[in-house]
């Protein structure tokens, strides 16, 4: 969930920013080498659900599949690639409704931050109790900082990122450019921190950090709002 809105389109976030223009359903390809990125926009707040497509391997991951399994079921159809895994940027009910109705389709792990399990565990600490249905999610694979795995031919790098809360993470994909940033980074802003365990003194450490130390031209994808890359942001948002 975002701070404030996004800020307004700027084309000087570098060579890039036209393949980071569409959302709802788009393929975006990312120009690097064998990623194709579908989006949907799920759930009552809008949360962008990522397909990220391998289209040597013809595998798949799914990134926060917030609502609405059937839609990304329908997508993931679409794509005609098999899914391997679900990864969790973290553990709030806009980001984690349709996780066991996918994991029983596919029967394929689910990935989240160790320090994320007791907040995924509780309906409560999600918000998920509020909701339709109380959701408690239990990882098939707990990750720590820095930590590395492949999926779908993809080795996947793990950022802690605290802030939004206690466990909340980036997945970094080195080769292609790519980082799903969750409620982290957002176009111009960042996540609310204004939730239990959220910090704004841990939000900027983890901007810093992003910011600071990966290409300008890694193309960034959030939990909500539109797409941007790490050079836009160290130019243009205001809360680093």
């Amino acid at each position: 969930m975002s701070n404030v809105p996004p800020a307004d389109a700027d084309q000087r976030s570098g060579r890039r920013t036209d393949r980071l223009q569409g959302r709802k359903g788009d393929i975006v390809n990312t120009g690097k080498k064998n990623m194709d990125i579908a989006c949907c926009v799920l759930g009552m707040v809008q949360t962008n659900v990522y397909i990220a497509v391998n289209r040597e391997t013809q595998e798949l991951f799914i990134v926060d599949p917030a609502d609405r399994a059937d839609v990304i079921i329908r997508k993931i159809k679409e794509t005609g690639a098999c899914p391997a895994g679900i990864l969790l940027t973290h553990g709030h009910f806009d980001h984690i409704m349709a996780v066991d109705d996918l994991k029983n389709a596919y029967h394929i792990p689910v990935y989240a931050m160790k320090d994320e399990q007791d907040l995924l565990a509780s309906p409560m600490a999600n918000m998920t109790i509020y909701r339709k249905n109380s959701v408690a999610i239990v990882p098939d694979m707990m990750m720590n900082d820095l930590d590395t795995f492949r999926i779908a031919g993809f080795d996947i790098q793990v950022l802690h990122t605290p802030g939004h809360t206690p466990g909340s993470c980036c997945y970094y994909i080195k080769d292609e450019g790519v980082l799903f940033s969750g409620d982290t980074l957002f176009r111009g802003s960042c996540g609310r921190t204004d939730f239990p365990g959220g910090s704004m003194q841990d939000m900027q450490k983890s901007l810093h950090r992003l910011l600071s130390s990966l290409p300008e031209d890694t193309a960034v994808y959030p939990g909500h709002e539109s797409f941007t890359t790490i050079g836009y942001e160290v130019r243009n948002n205001p809360f680093v």
